[in-house]
């Protein structure tokens, strides 16, 4: 059975990413593991020779257990009338995010990792965070980031978006993104955006080809393909989470690729402030 983990820090964004993950867990008919993880200010290389009393420290853990329990005790009345209750299980640990979830992620085998948007605009002041960005760098598997304006409701189409320049490993990605959603028997719009001198017969032949051996290997029904013709890929991109009637866009994160510039990038809260689904992150197998 899977598994998904929910990183919370208690904020109110954070237990609307909760609720979300705990709906699409009862979807995925999957269990959770709600994980929250804070740093002792002496370990913070910042804090210099400040000592951190062991009564605070003890006193922030428990403080710590006693909101993972209340939340977990309001997702399992959220759960009350579905058919499938996911179990839901408590961890919390000191130490670095990353370093907290990614740990449990191996031990457990974690599916998936979902975590709230932080800032007032969707995706835009989250993306741009050092704290962000080294949880889309160094997570072990898929992350899904989910802002506060986004629907908690059924998923039943997810949009990947490709640039198609790694095609061999798109093909691994869509069939690990198959299986993690299955469950859902969502529609999968593998989308390309490109620039219309690109879209050339050959470029047509190929594409063919190509979505012939996906669909002869993924076993999944509900693969189709969109093309959106923008010369700039954010605008693309943008326009897609606007009026492609989709779910969730899902992108794979690799150095120097589409997704890479939209976290640095110019149009970078442009896009972000008017996206309104989460984002799944699904990190480039080394």
């Amino acid at each position: 059975m899977k598994t998904l983990l929910i990183a919370t820090d208690f904020s109110a964004r954070a237990r609307h990413a909760a609720e979300y993950a705990n709906k699409l867990a009862v979807q995925l008919r999957a269990n959770l593991v709600l994980c929250n993880a804070f740093i002792v200010p002496a370990e913070v290389p910042e804090a210099g020779l400040v000592t951190w009393p062991m009564m605070e420290y003890e006193e922030m853990l428990k403080d710590s257990e006693e909101e993972l329990k209340v939340l977990r005790a309001a997702l399992e009345k959220q759960n009350n009338d579905t058919d499938f209750r996911p179990s839901i299980q408590c961890e919390n640990d000191v130490g670095a995010v990353t370093a907290v979830i990614n740990d449990i992620v191996e031990h457990q085998s974690i599916q998936l990792v979902v975590m709230a948007t932080h800032g007032n605009n969707g995706l835009s002041q989250f993306l741009v965070g050092n704290h962000t960005r080294r949880m889309i760098d160094e997570t072990i598997c898929p992350l899904l980031l989910v802002p506060e304006t986004a629907q908690i409701k059924s998923v039943k189409k997810i949009a990947f978006a490709t640039d198609f320049l790694h095609h061999e490993k798109d093909l691994e990605t869509i069939y690990k993104l198959i299986e993690l959603i299955r469950p859902l028997n969502a529609e999968l719009l593998i989308t390309h955006i490109l620039d219309e001198k690109e879209h050339s017969p050959e470029f047509k032949q190929w594409l063919d080809h190509f979505l012939v051996e996906l669909s002869n290997k993924a076993d999944y029904p509900n693969i189709y393909y969109r093309v959106v013709k923008n010369d700039n890929p954010e605008r693309g991109l943008e326009w897609l989470c606007e009026h492609g009637h989709v779910d969730m866009l899902a992108m794979v994160h690799r150095g120097h690729n589409i997704l890479e510039k939209i976290f640095t990038g110019s149009h970078t809260q442009k896009m972000a402030g008017h996206s309104t689904i989460p984002l799944l992150v699904i990190p480039e197998r080394k």
